[in-house]
């Protein structure tokens, strides 16, 4: 099973940060699969392009928490002082309330070659 260890500190500014150690490496994604999980595990909420339940996911990998100006993100969220690198987007889909306790995701996803292969598909779509 995969370790991992998730630091807190309270920066003056009430915010939390994020530190990730893993124990073990992630497993390769594969960007194909995670564009099949994506709807499966992610889209009710969530979709690249429209902020729904949940903010737009396109350009999530190398963004700022809570950084999206025109969605509503919880308190939890606004307090999180993360970016959504591959790492932080691991811990966040295994355990998102152990990352940002009293967010509104409840989501998890148990697998870690399910997380890999969505964090790839979500590198692979940057931006625009």
């Amino acid at each position: 099973m995969r370790l991992l260890r998730l630091f807190f500190a309270t920066a003056a500014a009430g915010c939390v940060s994020v530190s990730l150690a893993a124990a073990q490496p992630a497993p390769a994604g594969d960007a194909a699969r995670g564009e099949q999980l994506y709807p499966l595990r992610c889209g009710a909420c969530h979709s690249l392009d429209a902020n729904r339940v949940g903010p737009r996911h396109r350009g999530v990998v190398g963004r700022r928490a809570a950084s999206i100006a025109d969605f509503n993100y919880s308190p939890a969220l606004r307090r999180l002082n993360a970016t959504w690198d591959a790492p932080a987007l691991d811990r966040w889909l295994t355990n998102p309330t152990a990352v940002a306790p009293g967010t509104s995701m409840g989501i998890r996803v148990a697998s870690a070659q399910e997380r890999a292969d969505i964090i790839a598909y979500l590198r692979a779509n940057p931006a625009r």
